[in-house]
This record gives structure tokens, sequence and C-alpha cells, in this order.
């Protein structure tokens, strides 16, 4: 069945080519490896999970407030836009914001699924390309969510955002096999774990509350991959390769603020691209949201040892530099422990259902 019917604007050519630069790299080396990246190796074979099983598909969804999404989340609230919708309209502006925001995590994703296999291309160590075998195949799980998500639930997809394009294509391109690491499981992957736990802590919905934190499950071990591999590998680089990988930090990260604003949702709805804009600028709600989405990316560079004053002073630029010192470790086990509440909290009400459905044939059965 074709998107294409589904889509707000069709994508200019339905096939995206990237022109890929660099070596293959085959390892002769066999033996057991770093400790550390086996035993995230052997979590991933273990985490392994079936979407068609652990998510409840059945559950209803409403196309038109899909998340449970309070009126002040919208930039256009407040404004004689909003007051001048109907609440029809309004329906369909949160059914549209939902789609954007969710096309976007569909086509992260299948960039994601991109990149780790090129990890496991390029990566010179055994140990990073077997876990990046288990990513590659994460990734398309996820990709596969998002996409049976936005078909099934929400009925809307939009092409993917400029900014994120752009930043896919510069990880892609660059011949450098640290550099999928970096722009992916870093910057991109950072980023979207902060907007997956955002709308995981205040969706009222039980459908995108299960997928986010499932997703987040998996792309937590992922994050944790690339501090491990990219915090060994700088340690040994030069001052001048520290910068060049800090210059493009600094520029993907200016490409992530300004990839959140949703800017093409309010111009399909009639207001002109320099209102929309502003309005995207003042809404107080979205500055919260996208200072929140560098709470993975900031102390995650930091870590790895990217911390020249130049990128310190984007950071203190964008308004984020004090995340730097925010807990990474606790996040990561945090989005553990909710998907594995979540789990025992459905699984567990599943099984006292089938408990007191049979007690109830027995009881009908003697009487």
């Amino acid at each position: 069945m074709t998107a294409e019917g589904r889509y707000t604007q069709p994508p200019a050519e339905w096939t995206w080519q990237v022109p890929a630069h660099g070596a293959a790299r085959f390892s002769w080396e066999y033996d057991d490896g770093r400790d550390r990246l086996l035993a995230l190796y052997q979590k991933g074979k273990d985490k392994q999970w079936d979407a068609v099983k652990r998510i409840d598909w059945d559950l209803e969804v409403d196309p038109y407030d899909p998340l449970g999404t309070p009126d002040e989340a919208m930039s256009v609230y407040g404004t004689r836009y909003w007051d001048a919708m109907s609440d029809r309209d309004k329906g369909l502006l949160r059914q549209h914001y939902t789609a954007w925001q969710f096309s976007q995590f569909l086509h992260g994703e299948q960039g994601a699924m991109v990149c780790a296999a090129r990890i496991v291309e390029s990566a010179p160590d055994l140990d990073a390309k077997f876990y990046s075998a288990t990513q590659t195949m994460d990734e398309a799980r996820h990709a596969e969510i998002y996409g049976r998500f936005l078909r099934e639930k929400v009925g809307l997809l939009y092409p993917i955002n400029d900014n994120l394009q752009a930043l896919l294509g510069d990880t892609l391109r660059d011949s450098r096999w640290d550099m999928p690491y970096l722009g992916m499981q870093v910057l991109i992957e950072g980023l979207a774990l902060a907007a997956f736990g955002m709308i995981r802590d205040t969706t009222t919905r039980p459908l995108p509350r299960q997928i986010l934190a499932y997703v987040m499950q998996d792309e937590a071990r992922h994050v944790a991959f690339g501090r491990m591999a990219l915090r060994d590998h700088y340690k040994q680089l030069s001052d001048a390769e520290l910068r060049e990988r800090e210059e493009f930090v600094i520029e993907g990260c200016y490409l992530m603020r300004d990839r959140l604003r949703g800017v093409e949702v309010l111009e399909n709805f009639g207001i002109p691209p320099a209102e929309a804009s502003e309005m995207t600028e003042r809404s107080q709600f979205l500055a919260l949201f996208r200072k929140l989405l560098f709470s993975r990316i900031v102390p995650c560079v930091k870590d790895i040892g990217l911390w020249g004053p130049r990128l310190q002073r984007a950071y203190v630029d964008m308004g984020v530099l004090e995340l730097g010192d925010v807990g990474l470790d606790a996040l990561m086990r945090q989005d553990e422990e909710v998907a594995e509440t979540l789990d025992a909290e459905r699984f567990a009400a599943e099984e006292g259902a089938r408990t007191a459905e049979v007690e109830q044939a027995i009881a009908l059965g003697g009487e």
C-alpha cells in the first residue's frame, strides 16, 4: 500500500540517495574485545522484541487528539488564529502536530537504521560491529512502529524536515568512521530520546505512551554505545581533530534546535511563514520543550571529551550550558525502569483478567 495519499505534501523524490564515502573495514581480530561493549551487545540481543506482540495495537486513538495535548502546547494558542478556529479546526491542528512530530521520529529512525548499518561497515573493531548489528534491527523495529502508528492511528504523514535531512546527509557523507556515531548516536539519538521522554511523560493516551516507553528502552542502549566508543577514540585525537568534531556538533545542535518549530504545520493552516516562525519563538511551551531536548545531548558531548571553549560558547548562546552537569546515567536507568514497570502493570492486569475469566467459567459450570 502506497503512502502517497497520506502525505500532507508528497516528497519531491520518493528515494533520497546520499553518496557515501569512506572505507568498509574488516577486522581479523576475533578475540573477545572490550568487556563493556560486549556486555552491551549481550543486552542488545537479550532485549530484542516484536512490535506486533509487545504493543497493544487494539487500543483506540482519536486521530483528532492522539496525545491528549493541552491547548497551551499549540504554538498558535492565544493568538487571533486560535480564537478564530472551530473545535473541528483545533482537532485537525492536533492531528497535524502529532503527524508532524511522529513523522520526524519515523524519518529519524530510518536514518538511524542506515547509520547503524554504516557503523557495522566502517567501525574498525569487531565488538562495535557486533553491537551495531543489533542496533540496526532495533532501528528497523522503531521505523516499523512509527510508520504503523501514523498509518493506522493518525492517518497523515509529513515529509522530512529540511534541517533533519541536512544533518543526516552530513553524517552519512563524512568519510571518517566515527562521524555516524557522533551524528547519530550523540546528536540525533540524544535529541530523539529527550523528545520521546517529554511526550511519554505528558501524554494521557496509553498507546503512544507504550510506543515511546519501549522505543526509549532501546535508545538508552544506543546512546550508551556511542558514549563508550567515542570516549575511547577521542582520547587519541589531536586538538585539531577534536576541534573539527566540535564544529560538527555546534552546527548539528543549531540545526536540531531550529528543526523543532513545526512551522510546516502552521503554514498548512494558512498562517504566513513569518508569522508562524514568530509564534514558535514566542511560545513558552516550545521554549521549554526545546531546552529540555538538549538534556541528553549536552552531558553526552561533555562526557565523550568534546568540551572546548567555542563549543561551550555555543551552548551558552543556546541557553543550555548548565545541562552539561545533568546525570545521564540516571536518565538512562529511568528509561529502562519506565518500560519494565509498564510491562509489569500491563501483563499483570491481563493475567488478572484471564484468571477472573477462568474463575467465572468454573463458577458457571458449578451452577
